[in-house]
């Protein structure tokens, strides 16, 4: 199946050379992390050597420099191709809180090491099991003691905790009750995860239907430096706000990439199976369901690309990147839907990769953001109507 014209045309090198990265690592590697729950250090150090994670960092820390729909293309093409960007995605992401909002200092020492790899920064703790997507009710609380903070709380779905050196924490360090608005009084931090393990921070992993690598956090007196505060101390929403429209666009790359596998794998499969003395691609029962998340995908790649626009203009693009990152999840479990009645029995074979890939793609409906407070945001800030909650 020919790359639709819309992401041929933008950075067609880029995805050249990453999908010749990706053949280096067939289903065979990622089913071997699956059986064990692994982590694909191999696949993560390959895009780190390559620059690929480094794609959004400015050329004076070190990084390429590119614009975030390098770094979408870069993630669509990853799963395009069969692999998981969710193993390294969050660094692209969340390194832009300490780009726009760090210090010289810290952008200074942190920045070059994570472009080359000396770093990790790929875990963000801001989830609670008490709040979930209400942030602002979490209630881990940093202290100020001096020049440090004592850190307490906890905080669960933290991906790749366990494979990071550095995470972004957001952490309240002014009592709800004492703010004006309940966005106020949230402070983000760089913890050293090397230093706070075993010394007030613990890590314990989730067993998840997916390899995700994700886990709960514990904070017991954990202590941070106030040098390693970012920005100022109660505007850390603000900071954390930056960065999600970015996400979601990027998150959005990767379901598109996803959709794209499991139509290429239908089709190929529809052409070749023959039963009662012809292929089944020429029944419409299978034809259709191809077609129709196709052009799901398509559809949802275009508006990805009005949103990566917007955002390289400036421009607001909430709504684009809240609907592009829906349209385009709901775009990949069609189609991959579409991908096991096709394969029928075959496609609850591992060696197929299909219910794998399956798995890994429901994901994206619930995170990082849920669809139905993306339909809240699209009623209340697009539209117009009352606030749903």
């Amino acid at each position: 199946m020919d790359q639709p014209l819309a992401a041929a045309e933008q950075h067609a090198e880029i995805r050249e050379e990453v999908a010749k990265l990706c053949a280096r690592f067939p289903g065979e590697y990622w089913r071997k992390l699956d059986e064990v729950r692994g982590y694909p250090t191999e696949f993560v150090q390959a895009l780190t050597e390559a620059g690929y994670l480094a794609a959004l960092i400015p050329e004076e820390y070190g990084g390429a420099g590119l614009p975030l729909s390098a770094a979408a293309a870069i993630l669509e093409t990853v799963h395009a191709f069969g692999c998981n960007g969710a193993a390294c995605h969050a660094q692209m992401y969340i390194m832009g809180t300490i780009l726009r909002h760090g210090s010289p200092a810290q952008k200074g020492d942190y920045l070059p090491k994570i472009a080359d790899g000396a770093l990790r920064l790929q875990a963000f703790g801001v989830t609670e099991p008490t709040s979930g997507t209400d942030t602002t009710s979490l209630r881990t609380f940093a202290r100020r003691e001096g020049d440090r903070y004592v850190v307490n709380g906890q905080k669960v779905w933290t991906s790749r905790a366990e494979h990071s050196d550095l995470m972004l924490l957001l952490a309240r360090t002014t009592p709800k009750e004492q703010v004006a608005k309940r966005t106020e009084g949230l402070s983000t931090f760089i913890i050293d995860m090397r230093a706070a393990l075993g010394n007030g921070l613990t890590i314990r992993p989730i067993r998840t239907m997916m390899n995700h690598n994700t886990c709960e956090i514990f904070f017991d007196n954990m202590i941070v430096p106030a040098e390693n505060l970012v920005g100022e101390e109660g505007r850390g929403f603000r900071y954390i706000l930056d960065g999600m429209n970015a996400e979601r666009l990027l998150i959005a790359s990767e379901s598109i990439g996803d959709a794209r596998w499991f139509t290429e794998k239908s089709v190929a499969y529809a052409r070749e199976r023959v039963v009662f003395s012809r292929p089944i691609g020429q029944n419409q029962g299978i034809q259709f369901p191809i077609a129709r998340a196709y052009a799901q995908w398509r559809a949802a790649e275009l508006l990805l690309h009005e949103g990566l626009a917007r955002f390289e203009a400036g421009l607001h693009c909430g709504e684009q990147a809240n609907m592009a990152k829906l349209l385009a999840a709901e775009a990949a479990w069609a189609a991959a839907e579409a991908c096991i009645q096709t394969h029928g029995g075959f496609a609850f074979a591992e060696e197929y990769d299909i219910e794998r890939k399956y798995r890994e793609c429901r994901l994206y409906q619930v995170a990082p953001i849920s669809t139905n407070l993306i339909l809240s945001y699209v009623a209340e800030h697009v539209l117009g109507l009352p606030r749903s909650y």
